[in-house]
């Protein structure tokens, strides 16, 4: 009998997605999609300061929010609470699919 339930055991653990275990958590500054950078930011001009540019880029362009940690742009699968804070830097923790550079969200808070 004990064989049987190792093998159930052992199943179940392979059953659970290894990305399950591998939250993390990324700090970067809340942009988009068409100024992934800071630096896009003022090439696009389409506001005084970053937050405008990344408020009128997801509003009126169809851009979706990202985090940028100064290397890296990544894409976040919430993109209801980045609304909240564009161009601010902010702790994201979740799920990196690393394939695709998209974050699984699982909270977005202020930086400190």
């Amino acid at each position: 009998m004990r064989p049987l339930l190792l093998l159930g055991a052992l199943s179940l653990a392979a059953s659970l997605p290894a990305a399950a275990q591998a939250r993390r958590t990324f700090t970067g500054v809340v942009t988009d999609s068409m100024c992934a950078t800071t630096a896009g930011h003022s090439r696009m001009q389409m506001g005084p300061t970053d937050a405008d540019c990344t408020t009128a880029c997801v509003d009126a362009h169809g851009a979706t929010y990202m985090l940028f940690d100064g290397k890296t742009a990544y894409a976040l699968s919430d993109q209801r609470t980045p609304a909240q804070f564009p161009g601010q830097k902010v702790r994201v923790t979740g799920v990196l699919d690393a394939k695709t550079k998209t974050i699984t969200v699982a909270s977005i808070k202020p930086a400190k």
